[in-house]
């Protein structure tokens, strides 16, 4: 029964490969325990592939999955939390910016009782302005929405048990919102400091066009969470929010006309009634909240159907490369 498993997702790290694979042996052989590295290679153009065979036959605890075209890092992740066999799962990045020499930090305040464990680069060695300061705001807004306080949601270094990493399924660039995830499914979360490094080799993959993916994903997290079992709570408040306004204007043009024409009283609404803003905006307001209301019904549906579906990965394996 192997203890560990550490899966690291590559793409286009040849210079960082053999470095990264030298640490992690050191790192992971002082520990006493069994454990196996997992590197997930989401379809890169360059040497990586190659590099990660020779890491592997040198190495005995590597283990080696390929993609047949990249498919990105949440589904790399997502990869080796399937494929792993270890009591403990542990992500990293290849790029050497995170420190193997740190996954002692993580065990130890798992060995505390918690179920998951996430880095925290309080030191981070990035620029201000174009990562530093979009990931302080980030953090903070993930944190707010979700509940969930952590100081680095991009961190990918962090520990989780087999029984949470089971039963939450990744999409889109989820990957970012695990800790999140398993809250949801009732898992307890700590946060540890680790070090952090520039970059030595290659080009990093983050940019800002990942914030309108993340602020969507960041969406669909705060959906699953809270009405994962009951759309029709969210697009119901949404619709109603709409219809009641419109009900409302209706009723009182309508009531307005009739007591001018009876008593001859209020002629403000007659005056109203002329204006076609008066007329068109509160059934605009009534089709827009049933609308919603109906989008909440047929959510209802396809969640069932989700929940019911057959469990298929968002990922193609084109080969592998198993421990010698």
């Amino acid at each position: 029964m192997i203890e560990i498993s550490v899966t690291a997702p590559i793409y286009n790290e040849e210079e960082n490969i053999e470095l990264f694979c030298g640490k992690m042996h050191e790192a992971m052989s002082a520990l006493g325990r069994s454990y196996e590295v997992i590197l997930v290679d989401d379809g890169s153009t360059d040497r990586s592939w190659a590099v990660m065979v020779e890491m592997a036959r040198k190495y005995p605890h590597i283990r080696l999955l390929r993609f047949g075209r990249n498919f990105g890092q949440t589904a790399a992740i997502s990869a080796g939390f399937r494929e792993s066999k270890g009591k403990i799962v542990i992500t990293v990045d290849a790029d050497l910016q995170n420190d193997p020499a740190d996954i002692p930090k993580l065990l130890a305040r798992m060995g505390e009782g918690f179920d998951v464990v996430s880095g925290w680069r309080r030191h981070r060695k990035d620029p201000f302005l174009s990562r530093r300061l979009p990931s302080i705001m980030a953090n903070a807004l993930i944190s707010r929405i979700t509940g969930v306080w952590l100081h680095d949601y991009g961190c990918t270094l962090k520990a989780y048990r087999r029984d949470v990493v089971k039963n939450v399924h990744l999409y889109g660039e989820m990957h970012r919102f695990i800790p999140a995830l398993a809250r949801w499914v009732g898992a307890s979360i700590a946060e540890v400091e680790v070090g952090h490094h520039p970059r030595r080799f290659g080009k990093s993959k983050y940019g800002m066009s990942r914030t309108v993916r993340v602020i969507l994903d960041l969406v669909t997290v705060k959906f699953l969470m809270d009405y994962s079992k009951g759309p029709i709570q969210m697009f119901g408040k949404i619709g109603l929010i709409f219809a009641v306004p419109g009900v409302v204007v209706l009723l009182a043009l309508v009531l307005g006309n009739i007591l001018y024409w009876t008593a001859g009283i209020l002629p403000v609404a007659v005056e109203l009634a002329k204006r076609p803003f008066w007329i068109v905006t509160p059934f605009m307001l009534i089709i827009f909240g049933t609308q919603f209301i109906s989008i909440g019904l047929l959510a209802e549906i396809l969640i069932r159907t989700y929940h019911e579906s057959q469990d298929k990965p968002i990922y193609v394996i084109k080969e592998t490369v198993e421990p010698r």
